[in-house]
C-alpha cells in the first residue's frame, strides 16, 4: 500500500484594512467607555449602600469581554493573519428595575427639576444629571456596539468568500 503525503495549503484571509481598523476603534471605544460608566454606577450604588442591579455587573462583564476580544484580535492579527497584502501594522434608589425606569426618573427628577445656585442641592442635581447623561451615553454606545458586531459578522462572511481579493 503506497504512503500518501498530504500537503496542506494554508489559506490566507484578506481583511479590508480600513474597515477593520474603523471597526476596531469604534468597538474598543464603545466597550471601554461602557466598562467605565457601569463600573462607576456600581461604585455609586455601593457608596449609597444600595443593592447593585444585575444589569451593572452584566454590562461590566460584557464590556470587559469586548475589550479583551479586541485585544485578542489585535494580538492574533499581529502574529498570525495578514490583514492586507501589505501587512501594516436624583439619587436613584435603583438605577434599573421595576421601580427604576431610568429615563422616566431622569425626566421627572432631573431634567424637569433643575437646581441653581451655590448650594448642596445644585451639586446633587449636577451629579444626578451626570448619572442620567452617562446612562444615555452607555445605552447609545451599546447600541452602536451591537450594530458593529453585526457588521463584523457580515465582513467575516465576505472575507471567508474572498470578496476583498
Amino acid at each position: 500500500m503506497p504512503i500518501r503525503i498530504r500537503h496542506e495549503v494554508r489559506r490566507k484571509y484578506r481583511w479590508p484594512e480600513l474597515q477593520l481598523n474603523i471597526w476596531i476603534m469604534i468597538v474598543m471605544s464603545c466597550s471601554a467607555t461602557c466598562l467605565g460608566i457601569f463600573s462607576w454606577f456600581m461604585t455609586v450604588q455601593s457608596q449609597m449602600h444600595l443593592g447593585t442591579p444585575w444589569l451593572f455587573p452584566y454590562m461590566v462583564t460584557t464590556s470587559a469581554l469586548g475589550v479583551a476580544f479586541i485585544l485578542l484580535v489585535l494580538v492574533l492579527a499581529e502574529r498570525s493573519f495578514p490583514l492586507t497584502r501589505h501587512h501594516n501594522h436624583r439619587q436613584f434608589h435603583s438605577l434599573y428595575g421595576i421601580v427604576g425606569d431610568v429615563n422616566a426618573n431622569c425626566q421627572i427628577y432631573v431634567e424637569n427639576n433643575k437646581s441653581w445656585g451655590n448650594n448642596i442641592n445644585t451639586l446633587a442635581w449636577l451629579t444626578q444629571s451626570t448619572i442620567c447623561n452617562c446612562w444615555k451615553t452607555a445605552f447609545a454606545l451599546e447600541l452602536v456596539n451591537t450594530i458593529f458586531y453585526l457588521w463584523m459578522i457580515v465582513m467575516s462572511w465576505q472575507v471567508n468568500r474572498d470578496v476583498y481579493d
